[in-house]
């Protein structure tokens, strides 16, 4: 079991950890860095996949950014954890499926963490929490070195997640934790940004095999 180095990025524009982390994963094919975590909040972006681009989804009354990960539009905004692994996967792990199936399986159980009930549905990856998407997923590889990665909903303002449809997606079948009305895990503390990111790094061992050192806080290069 090796580890995995966690960043703690802050809030930043989602064009520049996109850039980021494709330097980051040619460190990390060519053994320059070790397995890598960005843990990150963006200002609102609405991203745009291949597979909506295909399907000619437009987004209006959004800021826009076209992106190479899979899937369709994903929305990105304050409120919002996301999480990049910039992982080198091992052989027996080189299913993208599976690896997909891997990180459902984190969000689940960061959730649990969180006393929160989730689980996978067929209609989309990701998990959902009682009828509704709240972690979306999408990556991509070369040499089996994973970018991009999941974002939960955990307090996003207003309804601008709840107003977004596209990818067959109805509007309202995308929301956060606190518009179901989950505020306090089972011991009463909030459930926010950091409380959510306790538990990804308290179940990271468990589902990913990995284990994460203590967060650093990190500048992008393009910002330092």
């Amino acid at each position: 079991m090796g580890a995995i180095r966690v960043l703690r990025a802050g809030m930043v524009e989602h064009s520049v950890v996109s850039r980021e982390m494709k330097r980051l994963q040619k460190d990390r094919i060519e053994d320059l860095i070790p397995d890598t975590l960005i843990i990150v909040e963006h200002p609102e972006v609405v991203t745009i996949g291949p597979k909506a681009r295909r399907d000619g989804v437009s987004v209006d009354g959004y800021p826009t950014s076209e992106t190479d990960r899979g899937g369709g539009i994903t929305w990105h905004g304050p409120g919002q954890l996301v999480v990049y692994p910039i992982i080198k996967w091992e052989f027996e792990e080189q299913s993208v499926r599976g690896i997909i199936g891997l990180l459902e399986d984190w969000a689940i159980a960061s959730l649990e963490n969180c006393g929160v009930a989730s689980y996978k549905d067929n209609s989309m990856q990701g998990a959902w929490v009682d009828g509704h998407k709240i972690c979306s997923i999408g990556l991509s590889f070369l040499h089996w070195v994973s970018r991009h990665g999941m974002s939960i909903n955990i307090n996003t303002p207003g309804t601008r997640v709840e107003d977004l449809e596209g990818c067959g997606m109805v509007k309202g079948t995308h929301t956060s934790l606190h518009q179901l009305g989950y505020f306090h895990d089972n011991d009463g503390r909030p459930i926010d940004i950091r409380r959510f990111e306790e538990a990804l790094l308290e179940t990271c061992e468990e589902i990913l095999n990995r284990t994460p050192e203590n967060p650093e806080t990190w500048v992008p290069e393009v910002l330092a």
